[in-house]
């Protein structure tokens, strides 16, 4: 009777820390995103955070969604990207609006001018709606006519999670030309070096594909690399701090 109550006990527990660690790794991507985006709606100012960050994780949960049709991994990861995929999009709106209320230059730039000069740095949110609606349907066409080939499928699972791991890279670049990490959140940063070690030891664990926990080390290593700026620049500034006050900022209250 006892061993019987203890497996129950095992069994219970065990679901409970399976849930937990399902619903960390659903949510867990988009909470580093939080601190950033209140500080935008605080300051009316976006610079310091890399739209292109937005980019690389669209493309990436796109191609990782689309990789699932070939091989299967964890349900928890494919709620991970489409929950990331509307996280994304919310910061591009709230950054575009930001970037229009306060840009000088009263020359707007569209999607369907095919501007390579301009890619990723529109006047509207409706332009970004259009190049990842445009993307994802020329990647779903070429996945359906490939999907059958085991090379391919495993190309793509590899290009999603590679692309994910060069998340950090506009921002270390950012970082980099500024030659500062203000207006970066750091609590995002930290947020994204535990979420991503949390990532890669869940990769592990449940056997997920190989190219999954390999691009999470790469995208630990990004992190610890933006952390490493933070140090760097406050300990040795490279400009002088802007002290700016943003008139506009009212409007975030």
């Amino acid at each position: 009777m006892d061993e019987v109550i203890m497996d129950q006990v095992v069994f219970v527990a065990h679901q409970v820390v399976s849930w937990v660690a399902s619903a960390a790794i659903v949510f867990g991507g988009v909470v580093p995103y939080i601190p950033q985006y209140r500080d935008i709606r605080r300051t009316q100012n976006a610079e310091g955070f890399s739209t292109y960050v937005c980019l690389v994780l669209l493309v990436a949960n796109i191609l990782r969604i689309l990789f699932r049709f070939g091989r299967y991994f964890e349900t928890p990861l494919l709620w991970q990207s489409i929950i990331m995929i509307v996280t994304m999009l919310i910061m591009l709106n709230l950054c575009t609006g930001v970037r229009t209320a306060t840009e000088l230059n009263t020359k707007r730039r569209s999607f369907t001018d095919f501007d390579w000069n301009y890619f990723w740095s529109w006047s509207r949110f409706v332009d970004y709606l259009q190049c990842v609606l445009a993307f994802t349907v020329l990647a779903a066409y070429v996945t359906y006519v490939l999907l059958d080939s085991v090379l391919f499928v495993e190309s793509l699972g590899f290009l999603a999670v590679f692309t994910e791991a060069m998340l950090g890279t506009p921002q270390l670049y950012c970082n980099y030309q500024n030659k500062s990490t203000e207006g970066m959140s750091i609590k995002m940063v930290l947020m994204w070096t535990s979420g991503d070690t949390f990532k890669t030891g869940y990769f592990l664990l449940t056997q997920a594909p190989v190219q999954f926990w390999i691009c999470g080390l790469l995208q630990v290593c990004v992190d610890f690399a933006i952390l490493f700026q933070v140090y760097y620049y406050s300990r040795y500034p490279q400009k002088p701090v802007s002290h700016t006050t943003h008139t506009t900022s009212a409007k975030a209250m």
